[in-house]
């Protein structure tokens, strides 16, 4: 019998298990840990008697569309507590902080560095059981303009093929009112430009939205009780830097200075300097109830959901514990861009740090990612944003949609350009704009080649990826019960894409717009970036068939009578899935046919997940289970690196052995000192894309749906304790204690979907 009991009251004490609590200084900026809230990253250390942080937010892109970091902070005690004696550096998860401890003799002083969940600020608390001097100076190394060569130029949409010379540009640093003002403004021609010109579309350029045309972003740093104290020079690791340095006016046992943002488009610096000192006046307005709220946000941001592995076990003691730590340690890095205008990067999110703690060739500065600031990978994106629904945290996937909403004209106009038919293309490696990356595009491109399409090995023909945002933006309405009206006519113009281009495609062919049955030829097609020169790719036909059904599923009152006819008959025309035999099984194809494989997903396995086509519970299993165990391809594939989705599979096919394995060895400690920070992966560190499939993993181990149906447990192994809450569709909270294999408390909300659950 199920003990029906409030848990509530346990989910704080085990969080507190999960703080990242470090006794020593840190060697460099690679063994930072991350603090942040809103849209505002922040890597916090101490070295050699120093407090330093990077700041980063969400939406700093440049002329070429580098996501350029904000500058450093550097923190100077005098006499210096953090010099030798006793240290303490801690995250504290309950409350989104890091707090800094150092003991030199008969002093203690602690730094205690927050971001304000709502206002674009950073704010630092010192405080000392003696009198202290304080010294805050604002580092930057774009004091000059930056020319970029080679692998640096990784860094913005140019990538590898550079038109002429890029250079970074510097930024307007100075003293003012008291404090430090720094920003960086947009010159007038950016990549924008360039791309347009590129790709055919200079006679529609007024019509297209340009996100990079007059940006202005940075801030200042300010301290009641500090003033300027002059200018410094300095390196740091491979980078030089310029310093700006507020110092205390007297010696005194408490001192704080914020770090207020501010980013806009703006005509002039004088407009975003208006803009800045509304920042600024907030951020003096009470700061005690802004840690409030803030405090406020962060608790119920963790009562929302959690995975506890082990909770009785000592701390880091087995693999399974540290999985579920770092579960956690993931969900804080997602929230820290929680109210950001632009989605949280795969390729390191708002944290990276010096590119040379990464890759020792790489001596480049700290703006450095790769595979681009504003480029935005669809492939990898999703498996950022895929967690959310069932960690209850739907709002958080604003910043991911409004991305993809912001460009539908731009992607409609390129079909109507291109093409003359309606709907909106989105390519796999998306800019900020909208168009494909100007690298990918391909700039020695045969003079007859179509516009519309990249010149491309990997990239051709791929546009399906769209296609899981489209699905995101409808589970927000069964998982949250989130209005998806806002969504309609991009989810439909992203269908109305595929119906409208593949009939174009045929009739450029032949004398029919339709196979013999009445239904789309999808060639060429692509299967992921791997099964190239594909007809009637598997992963396109489950994507299609899955929007679709999810639409014609919405409440009666979305959707009009036509707009639910249209529907009808475009799911009429999609084909279907095609099999092989392998190793004397049947298993799902990746297409009908393919040319070729250029890269090492498996596609065969997205009707799996993400388009739940089969799992457990649902007719066909076999075949998937098939499918994962004895096509040689996935086989090869497998692994539990960057973004590889085989622990997910394996989940979803109730396989419980594969998935623990993978799973745990995609969130084990990452080898550097902050657990979370994984990577490089295929892409860069830290890799939020590995961290995304391993907690989407971790969710479908312990709860997966099917229709009205919960499965509980369907791929746990019996001897993992966990407490878990997660949730599930129909606006559904599921929460579990599982002890020696057994349910032992289990609550539903609402109490009614309590008979849904199958264990």
């Amino acid at each position: 019998m199920l003990a029906f009991l409030s848990l509530q009251a346990h989910a704080q004490p085990e969080l507190a298990t999960n703080n990242i609590t470090w006794t020593t200084p840190s060697r460099n900026a690679g063994e930072s840990m991350p603090c942040g809230g809103g849209d505002i990253g922040l890597n916090v250390w101490a070295e050699n008697g120093d407090v330093l942080f990077y700041i980063a937010r969400s939406g700093t892109f440049d002329e070429n569309n580098s996501l350029l970091k904000l500058g450093r902070v550097r923190l100077h005690l005098t006499p210096n507590p953090f010099d030798k004696g006793t240290f303490k550096q801690q995250l504290t998860l309950q409350t989104g902080d890091v707090t800094l401890t150092g003991t030199g003799g008969k002093t203690t002083a602690q730094v205690h560095i927050w971001v304000d969940v709502f206002q674009p600020v950073v704010h630092v608390e010192i405080s000392s059981t003696a009198k202290l001097s304080a010294e805050a100076t604002y580092e930057s190394w774009r004091f000059a303009d930056r020319r970029l060569k080679g692998k640096e130029i990784n860094q913005n949409s140019y990538k590898w093929a550079p038109q002429g010379e890029v250079k970074t540009r510097r930024d307007s640093i100075g003293f003012r009112s008291q404090g430090i003002e720094f920003f960086h403004q947009n010159q007038a021609k950016t990549v924008f430009d360039v791309a347009v010109q590129q790709q055919g579309l200079a006679g529609i350029k007024d019509r297209l939205y340009n996100p990079l045309n007059q940006l202005i972003f940075g801030g200042a740093m300010q301290g009641p009780n500090m003033l300027p104290a002059g200018a410094t020079t300095g390196h740091y690791l491979n980078t030089p830097y310029h310093g700006w340095k507020l110092k205390s006016r007297t010696p005194a046992r408490t001192h704080a200075f914020v770090v207020a943002l501010h980013t806009a488009t703006a005509p002039s610096a004088q407009q975003w300097q208006q803009g800045l000192q509304q920042t600024l006046a907030a951020a003096q307005t009470n700061p005690k109830a802004a840690r409030q709220r803030t405090v406020a946000w962060w608790r119920n941001y963790w009562q929302r959901s959690f995975i506890y592995i082990q909770p009785d076990k000592a701390l880091g003691d087995t693999p399974e514990w540290q999985a579920g730590r770092n579960y956690q340690l993931m969900r804080y890095l997602l929230g820290c861009n929680a109210f950001g205008q632009w989605p949280t990067k795969f390729n390191g999110g708002l944290f990276t740090y010096d590119p040379v703690l990464t890759d020792s060739a790489l001596k480049f500065t700290p703006d450095f990612r790769n595979w681009g600031g504003g480029t935005h990978t669809a492939q990898n994106q999703r498996l950022v944003y895929w967690p959310m629904l069932k960690s209850g945290d739907a709002a958080l996937m604003k910043p991911q949609f409004d991305f993809y909403l912001r460009l539908l004209r731009n992607a409609e106009l390129r079909s109507q350009t291109y093409w003359q038919h309606p709907g909106a293309c989105f390519t796999e490696q998306l800019e900020n704009f909208g168009l494909p990356n100007p690298a990918e595009y391909n700039w020695k491109r045969p003079a007859n080649f179509d516009k519309g399409l990249e010149y491309n090995a990997w990239l051709e023909y791929e546009w399906d990826t769209v296609l899981e945002f489209c699905l995101m933006m409808l589970e927000t309405e069964r998982y949250a019960g989130h209005d998806p009206s806002a969504y309609l006519p991009f989810v439909e113009s992203c269908l109305t894409f595929f119906d409208e281009h593949y009939q174009y495609l045929a009739r450029q062919r032949g004398a029919k717009a339709l196979d013999g049955a009445g239904r789309l030829v999808l060639y060429p097609g692509s299967g992921a970036e791997t099964y190239k020169m594909a007809y009637n790719s598997t992963a396109t036909i489950a994507g299609l068939r899955t929007v679709l059904t999810r639409l014609l599923a919405l409440p009666p009152r979305y959707g009009t009578p036509e707009q639910r006819q249209k529907w009808t008959a475009m799911l009429s025309r999609i084909p279907a899935i095609s099999f092989r035999e392998s190793q004397g099984h049947p298993t799902i194809a990746p297409a009908k046919t393919w040319e070729r494989l250029n890269n090492t997903e498996s596609p065969q396995l997205y009707p799996v997940f993400p388009w739940g086509l089969y799992g457990v519970g649902k007719a066909g299993l076999d075949t998937a289970r098939n499918t994962y165990l004895y096509d040689a391809d996935v086989q090869k594939f497998r692994s539990h690196v960057g973004w590889k989705q085989h622990n997910i599979f394996a989940a979803r096919l109730g396989l419980t052995a594969e998935a623990a394995e993978l799973t745990v060895k995609k969130l084990q400690d990452s080898g550097r000192r902050f657990p979370a920070f994984w990577g490089p992966g295929y892409d860069w560190a830290p890799d939020h894309n590995w961290g995304g499939s391993g907690m989407i993993g971790l969710q479908e181990m312990l709860l997966q749906t099917d229709g009205r149906k919960i499965i509980l447990l369907p791929a746990w192994p019996r001897n993992w304790d966990v407490h878990f809450k997660l949730h599930a569709p129909y606006q559904t909270t599921v929460e579990a204690v599982v002890k020696d294999g057994k349910v032992q408390v289990l609550k539903v909300w609402p109490e009614a979907r309590r008979a849904d659950v199958v264990m």
